[in-house]
């Protein structure tokens, strides 16, 4: 037995000195001090077998070789985890002193940079911000805009029509003045083709004076091309008080040009056709730069704008049709209204070929602005 525990002693000491872990040393544990089997456990059980005078001598060596044995495992125990810490030191440190990474940051539409622009313009020049639906009825996308059903000038608005179910337990206010509970046709649902109808929900609304812009996503049924999409921006403006005149017009929208493209801009209004403004124009622009980006049907070119003139929106006086729509008087008030494409503006600002690009979710595109 005296051998035995010679063996035990050099086994215990060569294998805790090499346990690599502290699931290796648990398992020595067990091996050498375990409760049930280990190898000095068996010792002291067979203790008994001995003669006497050997138990006391064998019972007193094999209580050191325990304490030798824990004090060794609690070495290789404290040895191990301070490796563990001091590789999880290396594998996790920091440098704080290093620059850090810098995360990659979003990037604002190129739609979005210049609707704040536009919208900053107008705001110094005490414009406020109007919004409405997207969703409009027949009536605020037409008639209200002396654009009863059949007329002509309807054929300039591929209109989006949406289906619906007839009503019958909640009529509407002018279904329940003919005492009917089917929809008015006026009340058809469509996807609005401009950004009008919100100038007349304002004017219905509000009393004179106004002065707003209504910028916002319209919707046309037509072919898209590099320069047409079936979803686009439209901006509209409208100031309405007792003295307005054309001039109050050339002279607003003069000052946003200028200011949006930050530079010199001529203005030339051409007489044309709107069905809620009398008289209707064109309004042209012409810059003091030598070239400029300019979007045609085809694709997007660069060419020499010296001397040429730019169509970029259309505007006229109110039409007092309009105005009898929502209860003022043309007598008494006068006023403009002007609208124009906020994604053609975008494409001259930032010579933007197609505007198929606004909408393709490619961030190559979104990362140059």
């Amino acid at each position: 037995m005296s051998d035995e525990l010679k063996r035990i002693e050099k086994s215990a000491g060569d294998e805790i000195r090499a346990a690599k872990n502290l699931e290796e040393l648990e398992k020595l544990r067990i091996q050498f001090l375990g409760r049930e089997r280990g190898a000095l456990t068996l010792i002291l059980r067979r203790i008994s077998e001995l003669p006497l005078e050997e138990r006391a001598k064998i019972g007193q060596r094999a209580n050191k070789l325990r304490q030798k044995i824990e004090a060794l495992l609690d070495g290789r125990q404290s040895a191990l985890k301070q490796a563990v810490s001091e590789s999880v030191l290396r594998r996790e440190w920091l440098d704080v002193t290093r620059p850090g990474i810098r995360p990659e940051r979003g990037h604002l539409h190129p739609i979005t940079k210049v609707l704040r622009e536009i919208e900053a313009i107008f705001a110094s020049m005490g414009f406020v911000v109007a919004e409405g639906p997207e969703v409009e009825t027949e009536y605020y996308n037409f008639d209200a805009l002396n654009i009863p059903e059949h007329h002509p000038a309807r054929d300039m608005w591929d209109t989006f029509w949406l289906r619906q179910n007839e009503i019958k337990n909640q009529p509407s206010s002018r279904a329940q003045v003919e005492g009917k509970s089917k929809i008015k046709k006026s009340e058809r649902l469509l996807l609005r083709t401009h950004t009008s109808p919100v100038q007349i929900r304002y004017m219905e609304a509000h009393n004179p004076p106004i002065r707003i812009i209504s910028p916002g996503r319209c919707y046309r049924h037509e072919a898209t091309d590099a320069s047409h999409e079936i979803q686009f921006y439209q901006l509209e403006g409208l100031m309405v008080d007792r003295d307005i005149s054309i001039a109050n017009f050339k002279s607003i929208i003069q000052q946003f040009f200028s200011r949006l493209f930050g530079e010199a801009i001529e203005i030339r209004l051409r007489p044309s056709y709107f069905p809620f403004v009398e008289p209707g124009f064109e309004v042209d622009i012409r810059r003091s730069q030598k070239s400029t980006f300019v979007p045609s049907s085809g694709r997007g070119k660069i060419r020499n704008q010296k001397d040429e003139w730019l169509e970029i929106a259309g505007a006229g006086m109110v039409h007092p049709n309009v105005f009898k729509a929502v209860g003022y008087n043309p007598k008494q008030y006068q006023g403009f209204a002007f609208g124009m494409g906020v994604d053609r503006i975008a494409m001259m600002k930032y010579k933007i070929p197609d505007i198929r690009l606004f909408h393709s979710g490619d961030l190559r595109f979104l990362k140059q602005f």
